[in-house]
């Protein structure tokens, strides 16, 4: 179909005599076309009427629409099986076009900040290869909604003390505090509620309260509302972590500011100007911060164990040897482990927070060599079994080794229990005659003790006569 413009060109060059041979080779036109445009002697392009050939079922298609949930597919058949004669390209172009199924689509506008009002935060997923080993970390992002200054870090986990530390590197990052922090509706700050209705966690909110700023969250879904901070995850993954690897956390973060300082230096197309330059506007509306920021720490009580460590996040630090058995108090900041016995007595490590499950010992915490911490007996129940009873010593060195229990204390236990409840006699020789069989189950044990204290300890003899 001709547009309107074609149209024009076909009638201003008729009225300069053209011919209409000319005018099609001229435009790449039939000359059909030239003498409709010609005859109809308009530039308004004719609008198509044609008969839509599912209109005639349109009621049937919404019952049908309602009954199959939503399922095109299954409304095509069952249209088929009643008889319409009806293509599936017919009837999904059909409901496009009538809105059957659609959500209408909405303008989603822009939103506008004054300088110092808004930061915005939020985490996001990313693989990162750390220490030679890929970890499937969290990135927590902050923006300042006027001046695009960016702001993030990245770490393993994503906890409300990690989102403390986090924001409070971001606020000194950005040397002030806006009026109000965007975040989703995660648990981490969300107490209950959404949107506006959101009311956020004690906790956080007294820690908003010693930065200068409050807590607000957008409606589920609204992910535009948002923006100025979800952008920047897809540059962050695809520029900064594209083809780089870190010796270890702390290095890390290390290169993100870095980068950010860069980034933010740096002159962006979608806003026409360089954040640093921006920033310099809204960083006089921002709230001056504390004159002192305490640190953020998250308290834990442990007691130390056998072998002289605590377990924080699943890693173990050492502690004195004198320690053991008492109840300490560990503060663990951003940095650091402190291990708290008393207030003259204080132990501290470096934070580590991969590869889990490792020891991390002080070199003044490590027994000299050949003196290491003395032990007792793991089994003080073998002690006792080989003390009533010695000559079943064999038979309970191979229960250790050939049992079914998983815990030896368990089957040790059980043992003593049968010495202690039944005679002595028949426990020995259902003993013996286990050992001599390779029988190790303890309940097969007991019934054989039972038997042999029934037929020996408890005959029934003759019935006496009546008085």
């Amino acid at each position: 179909m001709l547009s309107q413009a074609q149209r024009t060109t076909i009638l201003e060059l008729n009225a300069k005599q053209v011919s209409k041979r000319e005018i099609a080779r001229v435009m790449g036109i039939s000359r059909v076309a030239v003498r409709k445009v010609l005859r109809s002697n308009s530039t308004t392009v004719p609008e198509l009427h044609r008969v839509e050939k599912a209109e005639p079922h349109r009621q049937q298609i919404l019952e049908l629409f309602e009954q199959c949930k939503g399922n095109l597919v299954r409304v095509h058949e069952e249209l088929a099986a009643s008889g319409a004669v009806l293509s599936y390209q017919a009837l999904t172009g059909f409901c496009r076009r009538q809105g059957i199924g659609q959500t209408p689509v909405a303008p989603a506008g822009q939103y506008h900040f004054e300088p110092g009002v808004e930061m915005q935060h939020d985490t996001s997923p990313h693989t990162v290869e750390v220490g030679g080993r890929k970890y499937r970390a969290q990135t927590a992002s902050a923006v300042l909604c006027y001046s695009r200054m960016l702001f993030f870090q990245i770490a393993p986990t994503f906890q409300r003390f990690d989102c403390k530390v986090f924001l409070t590197d971001a606020v000194r990052y950005m040397n002030g505090a806006p009026q109000r922090v965007m975040t989703d509706n995660t648990h981490v700050v969300v107490l209950r509620g959404t949107g506006r209705e959101m009311i956020p966690v004690p906790e956080m909110e007294a820690f908003a309260d010693r930065l200068g700023f409050r807590f607000v969250a957008h409606a589920i879904g609204d992910a535009n509302r948002s923006a100025r901070v979800e952008r920047p995850f897809w540059f962050i993954e695809n520029n900064f972590l594209a083809g780089r690897t870190f010796t270890g956390w702390q290095d890390l973060n290390q290169q993100a500011r870095q980068w950010c300082d860069k980034v933010n230096s740096t002159y962006k197309k979608h806003i026409r100007a360089v954040p640093r330059e921006l920033f310099a506007v809204e960083r006089v509306h921002l709230k001056p911060l504390p004159a002192w920021i305490p640190e953020v720490y998250r308290l834990h009580q442990r007691t130390v164990d056998v072998e002289g460590y605590v377990s924080v996040n699943s890693i173990r630090y050492s502690v004195p040897v004198a320690w053991i058995g008492h109840r300490v108090e560990i503060r663990e900041t951003r940095d650091r482990i402190e291990v708290e016995l008393d207030a003259r007595h204080i132990v501290t490590h470096d934070r580590i927070l991969t590869p889990l499950s490792q020891r991390i010992t002080l070199a003044e915490h490590r027994p000299p060599r050949g003196e290491g911490v003395k032990r007792s007996d793991p089994h003080p129940e073998e002690a006792a079994l080989v003390g009533a009873a010695p000559q079943i010593a064999p038979y309970i060195e191979d229960l250790k080794q050939k049992g079914r229990k998983v815990v030896v204390t368990l089957a040790l236990r059980q043992l003593l229990r049968l010495l202690r409840e039944y005679p002595r006699e028949p426990f020995l020789a259902a003993v013996a005659e286990a050992a001599r069989y390779g029988l190790y189950d303890l309940d097969r044990l007991e019934r054989m003790i039972l038997r042999r204290v029934a037929r020996d300890y408890f005959l029934i003899g003759e019935k006496e006569p009546e008085g």
